[in-house]
């Protein structure tokens, strides 16, 4: 059915309309009336005595036509603000009279039992989701056909019948055929099976043989079980984590598995069903060890989980449980998250969905955690019969070491002094425990002591800096602390960041995943792991502020949804600092810090680091070899941390060659555009005199290249090109990068007005993504370029696949000699991309280089659109002397160092207006469809309308 395309009322942050406008609530009578059904579906069979065919399809309409309408209601009550948990039960309701009406008519009018034995004794039981009354839109629907002995014919036809009549009606059914002796047995040697019978209900039948089975269940698979079962159960949440990443901050999670999504809440609720009983969703968990806050958690977390995953499957019309870039503004809409200043609606919604997966990660945490310290395995042999060891005090007053674990004494010790929620972090660093998770659910309990009063005393700001800071690595407390709730309190200008996302395809995570990501890699660098920025590692030994490192990282986008990023982080960086006790110096290291995090990652990717101005003006920027090291070390880790495979060899060896440009600038103490110059050239020759000691002679082609490319490559890539080079010639070669993640194709032959724009074209119209490119032209007139290559799906060009590779530098050599392949590049964005709005943007800048114009481009990425933006600088009449290529997830920035055809050093006013002109249509053609894929529609029966 087609979704309405109207948006729905202003919906509350759990995603429900105000109460005086959302629905009532509903009766399943009032939506099918069993009675009336059951009615039709006689006069079906009668009406069709002797046609069994023509009486089944008329059952069929009867009953699609119930569970439309069902469907329909559940879906406009949705849309007019219900839950997406009353949603569910309505859902389960509407499935559960229609199975049952069907049960009614194949046992009465298709196989009707004239001499009933025990043999045909049949019970239908739902399990899984369905069993416990709740199910989403596109769910499968599990039952169990439970019988009391073997299968007797008459058995095996109605269950045929009705699995293929269910079939029919476009259902996904998970169906199993047992015995309550199977049942027992099956459960005890598969927990899947187990937890599914923990679900099960009955819904008709023979009710006597269900509430049989599920009392020998009971008995024979539950009873005195629950330390198996709760070590069964977290090691499958375990293990579903590392399947689906172990991380909680994903910017595109799955709903039903991901972490802090709907499986956790389902967790543990089967733990605590397992051990305290009940047959409801409140029975079970009000039964357990919830306070009635936390309870009231869990209820909140589920119905805004439900009504996420409900809206889901309603908009795609497929059982579609990962919220993926595009389907987040749609469903943000129909939830009611609007638009405000500083933030898009759509990153409300995912603040909001992260800050409740972070409420079920707290919840599990502490109570899964909780049951398995209580109700772990009793030790085994000798070891049953020795004293447990008592609880040791710790200096710390209220403090303890119980069962290996750091613990308080009593709850109170938390509400006695909130600053014993930052304490319980030091000494578990301190005594290098894990925490008890008696603690955690008290610290939980008492969080809302952690407030303004408590952290601003003098003991408060030393105890704080030394959780943050102190210790050999900062990472592992903070993530400890922010995944408790206790680093925001401390740090309420990184609280203002907990669960943020950036509605964009290149930040993987939440603000705060991000940041503690990027806190760890500094560690990581510090000690010289992962080897992947040795530069990073040896200036470590040369800095000397290593605490406001760490300081400017932990803070360095807490300016994000604040208006002017770079500005509000300096104003909340120097207001942490102040009320942390600071001194005014290393705050004002850490404000500069924050405020020009990007510099030097935006310079290195977008300028051309050999030009003298680029260095010189950087230098005047960065002032001293300390912030540039700091700056350095900073901007590595900050890019590492973005996500996986966003660093790269490239990136490193352009920022290290910025560092290196910029600090022989500093040392020199000239900061002028000629000692610049006159360095970088000393550092070219250099490099030109190490290829020659490593290879003997150099291709003259190389020797003719300006220093910017002796400068823009490491000794190995260089070493590669000297290979292929040697021949003369034309050259396509192509090889992995070193670090993987990309193909990279060198191309060199004679150099003509609309080469690059055919080399762009060639590549695209072969599926090749540019992701990055290096351009050079030679005093002769002859190319050196370099492109990294990626296919559709992000992974290196050709993989594994030498005939496509082999074809496609076929394609770039006839490229070179003027034979462009025909046919029309592919220009439309994918379906994710097109989730995003990017204001295309075209700046000319003539005061970045001495020696060219500077034309940046940034647009919504596109198959082809660098080919596009290529042809029209060729038939302005401007060379390119160098491009650097950029993507940043849906985004690319690219800049182009150009000079006009003939000799001009500058453009027109009027040629700079045609340019900027040509190059946005280019930029804004071929906007890409809606974010998401139409709803499907259902069959409409014609009997809809019948009840």
């Amino acid at each position: 059915m087609t979704p309405p395309t109207k948006s729905p009322p202003t919906l509350l942050s759990a995603g429900r309309a105000p109460a005086s406008r959302r629905p009532g609530k509903w009766r399943i009578a009032d939506i099918i009336d069993g009675r009336a059904l059951r009615v039709k579906l006689t006069a079906a069979a009668l009406d069709n005595l002797g046609n069994d065919a023509t009486a089944r399809k008329a059952a069929l309409n009867l009953l699609h036509g119930a569970m439309f309408r069902g469907r329909l209601i559940a879906q406009e009550r949705l849309q007019q603000g219900a839950d997406g948990l009353d949603t569910a039960r309505l859902l389960a309701a509407v499935q559960d009279e229609v199975i049952h009406a069907l049960y009614d008519f194949t046992v009465t009018h298709v196989h009707r039992a004239s001499n009933p034995t025990e043999a045909e004794r049949l019970a239908i039981l739902a399990t899984g989701g369905y069993g416990r009354s709740v199910m989403a839109p596109s769910s499968d629907t599990d039952l169990l056909f439970l019988r009391a002995y073997k299968a007797s014919p008459h058995t095996e036809s109605v269950i045929e019948y009705m699995l293929y009549a269910l079939w029919d009606m476009g259902l996904k059914v998970g169906n199993a055929f047992r015995t309550p002796i199977d049942c027992v047995k099956l459960a005890a040697e598969d927990v899947t099976i187990k937890t599914s019978l923990l679900d099960a209900r009955f819904i008709c039948g023979d009710e006597l043989l269900a509430t049989d089975m599920m009392a020998l269940f009971q008995k024979d698979a539950v009873k005195g079980k629950d330390a198996q079962f709760i070590a069964d159960k977290l090691a499958e949440r375990d293990a579903r984590h590392t399947r689906m990443g172990d991380a909680r901050y994903v910017v595109e999670p799955n709903v039903k598995d991901g972490k802090g999504g709907l499986r956790d809440l389902q967790t543990l609720y089967w733990i605590v069903k397992h051990m305290y009983g009940g047959r409801t969703l409140e029975d079970v968990m009000k039964a357990g060890p919830f306070t009635d806050q936390e309870y009231a958690i869990f209820i909140r977390a589920a119905r805004f989980l439900w009504t996420v995953r409900c809206h889901m499957h309603f908009v795609t019309g497929r059982a579609e449980d990962r919220l993926s870039f595009d389907l987040q503004p749609e469903i943000a809409a129909r939830m009611g998250y609007r638009d405000r200043e500083g933030q898009q609606g759509v990153e409300r919604f995912m603040k909001r969905y992260f800050l409740v997966a972070k409420d079920v990660g707290g919840l599990t945490r502490i109570l899964a955690a909780k049951l398995e310290a209580d109700h772990k395995k009793k030790p085994e042999g000798l070891r049953r019969f020795l004293p447990s060891r008592p609880p040791q005090p710790l200096p710390e007053e209220g403090f303890l070491i119980e069962a290996g674990r750091i613990n308080i004494a009593e709850e109170k010790v938390m509400a006695a002094d909130p600053l014993n929620m930052i304490r319980l972090f030091t000494i578990a660093r301190r005594e290098q425990k894990d925490i008890h998770p008696a603690a955690l659910t008290a610290l939980t309990r008492n969080l809302r002591g952690l407030n303004e009063a408590a952290r601003e005393t003098d003991s408060a700001r030393d105890l704080i800096l030394d959780a943050i800071l102190g210790g050999k690595e900062p990472g592992p407390i903070l993530r400890r602390m922010n995944e408790a709730g206790v680093l925001g309190r401390a740090i309420p200008e990184f609280g203002s960041i907990v669960a943020q996302t950036q509605f964009n395809m290149y930040h993987h995570y939440t603000v705060d995943e991000h940041t503690l990501r990027a806190v760890e890699t500094i560690a990581d660098l510090e000690y010289g792991r992962g080897n992947t920025a040795p530069l990073a590692t040896e200036l470590f030994g040369q800095i000397e502020n290593r605490r406001a490192l760490y300081l400017a990282m932990l803070l360095h986008d807490t300016g994000k949804g604040k208006g002017d990023q770079q500005e509000a982080g300096m104003r909340t960086a120097r207001k942490a600092c102040e009320r942390l006790g600071i001194p005014n110096e290393e705050t004002d290291l850490v404000v500069w810090l924050v405020g020009h995090h990007l510099e030097m990652s935006e310079t290195a990717q977008k300028r051309d680091i050999a030009d003298p101005r680029t260095v010189a003006t950087f230098a005047r920027l960065v002032g001293s070899l300390e912030r540039l090291r700091l700056l350095y070390i900073l901007t590595v880790a900050d890019i590492k941390a973005v996500g996986p495979a966003v660093w790269n060899a490239w990136k490193g060896q352009l920022l290290a060659d910025l560092y290196h440009n910029t600090a022989a600038a500093l040392r020199g103490g000239r900061t002028d555009e000629a000692a610049v110059f006159s360095e970088l050239e000393r550092r070219a020759e250099a490099r030109r005199e190490a290829l020659v000691e490593r290879i003997g002679a150099v291709p003259s082609l190389l020797l003719e290249l300006e220093t910017a490319y002796w400068t823009g490559f490491d000794p190995d890539d260089i070493a590669w090109h000297a290979a292929a080079l040697a021949k003369g010639g034309d050259v396509v070669t192509s090889r992995m990068a070193p670090e993987g993640g990309a193909v990279a194709l060198l191309v060199s032959g004679k150099d003509r007005t609309g080469l690059f724009a055919d080399l762009a074209g060639t590549l695209a119209r072969l599926g090749a993504n540019i992701v990055a490119a290096q351009v050079f032209t030679s005093k002769g007139g002859r190319i050196v370029d370099v492109f990294m290559l990626q296919d559709a799906r992000g992974l290196p060009y050709g993989e594994g696949d030498g005939p496509r590779l082999a074809k496609l530098e076929h394609a770039i050599l006839g490229a070179l000699g003027g034979k462009v392949p025909s046919g029309a590049v592919k220009s439309r964005a994918g379906r994710r991309e097109a989730a995003f709005l990017v204001q295309p943007s075209v700046q000319i800048h003539e005061e970045v280089s001495l020696e060219y114009t500077v034309i940046d481009v940034a647009a919504r990425d596109r198959p082809g659109l660098l080919h596009e933006v290529a042809e029209v600088l060729a038939d302005m009449k401007l060379s390119i002397h160098s491009a650097h290529v950029g993507s940043y997830g849906e985004r690319v920035f690219d800049a182009f160092y150009v000079r006009p055809d003939g000799g001009a050093a500058t453009l027109s006013k009027a040629r700079k207006e045609a340019l900027r002109e040509r190059l946005l249509a280019v930029l804004s053609r071929e906007e890409p469809e809606g974010p998401h894929t139409p709803a499907r529609k259902l069959k409409r029966s014609r009997a809809v309308d019948s009840f």
